[in-house]
């Protein structure tokens, strides 16, 4: 049980899925059908995330997937690498692993993020990064394009460099941070302003 306060929030702004994620009707969702949300995922009011960013040529793509109690953080952007390779230029699908909490006004643009990591706010995540594991990148953080961050790593700067090595504990941790914070998540009932 968390001790910690629930977070309340307009039932009338989020749209709650059949699998428990939590979309805000103030976030843009661009390309719905070329986005994959594993279950209890929130996404925050002013949040973007474009799946419409995808290859050319018919058909449905993946091209943004995240994990089950993944948290994108308001004002957050997430959006698909790209890159020109033999004249011809495409987006790269993007994958987000479980419990995987990305902090407000973060910009996003990696290739993958393990499972347990941590993103600050602030942060940019460039191009075609890869962030193992139990990672955490620390506040305001600008993680060049191509880098690959390991796993149980601290990184923080402009540029991000390695900090310090994380505990064993980090996933338990993590995960811990993410299934409290969803349970915390409550919906505030207007008529009476409290939790229904």
């Amino acid at each position: 049980m968390s001790l910690e306060p629930p977070i309340y929030y307009s039932k009338s702004e989020f749209i709650e899925t059949d699998t428990g994620n939590k979309v805000s009707r103030r976030a843009t969702i661009a390309g719905p059908q070329n986005i994959i949300l594993g279950g209890k995922t929130i996404i925050s009011s002013s949040a973007i995330i474009r799946g419409d960013l995808r290859r050319s040529g018919p058909g449905h793509a993946v091209v943004i997937s995240l994990g089950r109690y993944c948290l994108v953080g308001e004002g957050c952007v997430m959006r698909p690498p790209y890159k020109t390779y033999r004249g011809a230029f495409n987006y790269y699908p993007m994958k987000v692993g479980d419990h995987v909490h990305i902090g407000k006004d973060t910009v996003v643009e990696a290739a993958t993020i393990g499972n347990h990591v941590d993103i600050g706010k602030g942060c940019v995540i460039g191009k075609f990064v890869i962030i193992k594991d139990c990672a955490k990148i620390a506040d305001n953080t600008v993680v060049p394009a191509n880098t690959v961050v390991p796993a149980l790593a601290l990184f923080a700067g402009s540029p991000a460099q390695f900090v310090e090595d994380l505990p064993e504990s980090t996933q338990e941790l993590v995960e811990s941070h993410t299934k409290q914070y969803y349970m915390r998540f409550q919906p505030l009932d207007p008529a009476r302003g409290r939790q229904t």
